[in-house]
């Protein structure tokens, strides 16, 4: 694999998000909270970078994360108004490239509304050798440490944060080696967690956390401690696990044994899953943990992309139920293109722009999809960054079956959102009206542009959705 990456450091524009502290809310249900209808009080903010300084760096893997952690107090006997935001990263992809990442190209992520980078593995491991691993040292094919840490700078700049995948046996058949070799390996990995964490890194991520959790667990808690207690001009870095478990019990008993602050599993993944499957699994993770724990993803970087998973054609099905799902949504990188595992994996990433010329009519219309699904991708992503509702509202369950699925996001005041889903090969009929909810309510985003095209108004008593169909649907708040 080639992965060179080069960032460009160019004028960059962030959009600050102005987030009020407000007093706890607890549990689920209809509890809401005051919101602001603009989320870009302060406007926009010119961080200029020397156009003369250029940092490269190559790394295995570079993704793009999306995240909405919230510190949510403990719940209250009685219900307060509104809920406390403490902390906020606002949430998107999880992306691998194998090329160049440029100045331009991290403000095309931006657009995306990603705050995350997750780098790596980048570390020199050879496959299945626990002698030769070395944290510390950066594998020659994937750059050096001041090319690294000028990505962190150029992130930074941007306010996206950068996240290092630090699994120790990337490379080989089992991320923590064998059982024999990962009490040496995890007390190896503590000082290599001091050294990244000094370098800049604003968190860490880890495979296979269950092995070493329960192999030597005061390491892990070692481990834990060093990432979880570390913070970096106040703020807190955060611990990302990655485990294979596919089944929502196990996700939440790894949730609790490993005390990670987000845990990226397969718990959507299966192919055989029904909507009702989906539906148990999103509400029996939700009635264990609060929402800022969740981690919602279907591909990663050994599984591949979403695309490859779901099929083309439903890849903007399942974009919209990543990003309007409450938790933190995780994408790998050219989810948003709809990028395709062929020969890899690891594709390389395709950056496209309206001015590119191409040569012949196929690849035309290839970059016109292309761009066609990262445009949607944004408008989710767009509302997703300013809706509170979104963002971390309550998840209310509004309708079920074996192939379609409904849900509403509400928070306070702000606009509520129902997202609906159908996963089957038949027209479904969704009787969606309630006495606190108007007759209709305005198509933000849909896959059918002809039955339901945006901001068109539809009934909630009896909406129809066509086979493998999804909308986001909007309605005001009324007091």
């Amino acid at each position: 694999m080639t992965k060179d990456t080069e960032v460009d450091m160019k004028d960059v524009e962030l959009n600050e998000m102005d987030q009020e502290k407000r007093p706890i809310t607890g549990g689920a249900g209809n509890g809401d909270a005051g919101s602001p209808t603009s989320t870009e009080k302060n406007g926009s903010i010119k961080v200029k970078i020397p156009d003369e300084i250029e940092t490269k760096f190559t790394g295995y893997n570079i993704a793009l994360l999306i995240i909405s952690l919230l510190k949510v107090g403990p719940t209250s006997l009685q219900r307060p108004s509104c809920h406390e935001l403490v902390e906020l990263w606002t949430s998107v992809p999880n992306w691998r490239c194998s090329k160049s990442l440029k100045g331009e190209k991290l403000d095309s992520l931006s657009q995306l509304k990603v705050k995350g980078l997750v780098v790596g593995p980048i570390h020199d491991a050879p496959a299945d050798d626990p002698v030769s691993l070395n944290f510390e040292e950066i594998s020659s094919d994937a750059g050096n440490l001041e090319q690294f840490k000028g990505l962190i700078i150029a992130a930074h700049k941007k306010s996206i944060n950068v996240i290092l995948d630090l699994t120790p046996n990337y490379l080989g058949s089992g991320p923590w080696f064998s059982n024999v070799s990962v009490t040496n390996v995890a007390e190896r990995l503590k000082s290599a967690l001091v050294f990244w964490l000094n370098q800049g890194v604003d968190g860490i991520q880890l495979s296979g956390v269950e092995r070493v959790a329960s192999v030597v667990p005061s390491l892990w808690a070692d481990i834990r401690a060093i990432v979880q207690n570390g913070t970096a001009e106040g703020k807190r870095r955060i611990l990302i696990g990655v485990t294979a478990k596919t089944s929502a019990v196990d996700v939440s008993e790894l949730l609790n044994s490993t005390g990670v602050d987000l845990l990226l599993s397969g718990a959507l993944r299966s192919k055989s899953m029904t909507a009702t499957d989906r539906a148990q699994t999103v509400q029996q993770l939700l009635s264990t943990h609060n929402q800022t724990q969740l981690a919602w993803n279907i591909g990663d970087r050994k599984e591949g992309h979403l695309a490859t998973l779901v099929g083309p054609d439903m890849v903007n099905f399942n974009q919209m139920l990543l990003l309007t799902l409450p938790g933190t949504p995780v994408f790998n990188y050219g989810d948003e293109i709809a990028l395709a595992d062929e020969y890899t994996k690891s594709p390389k990433m395709l950056w496209d722009s309206l001015e590119d010329e191409e040569t012949n009519g196929t690849a035309t219309k290839e970059k016109e999809q292309r761009l066609a699904c990262r445009s949607f991708f944004k408008t989710l992503s767009d509302l997703r960054g300013k809706e509170r509702s979104l963002q971390h509202g309550d998840y209310i369950p509004l309708f079920n079956s074996t192939s379609a699925l409904a849900y509403l996001r509400q928070w306070d005041q702000s606009g509520r959102y129902i997202a609906a889903f159908n996963w089957g090969s038949d027209v479904v009929t969704l009787q969606l009206a309630h006495p606190d909810r108007p007759a209709q309510a305005v198509v933000q985003v849909s896959t059918d542009k002809v039955n339901l095209a945006p901001d068109s108004a539809v009934g909630l008593s009896a909406l129809e959705l066509g086979p493998g169909q999804a909308v986001l649907l909007q309605f005001p708040y009324v007091a």
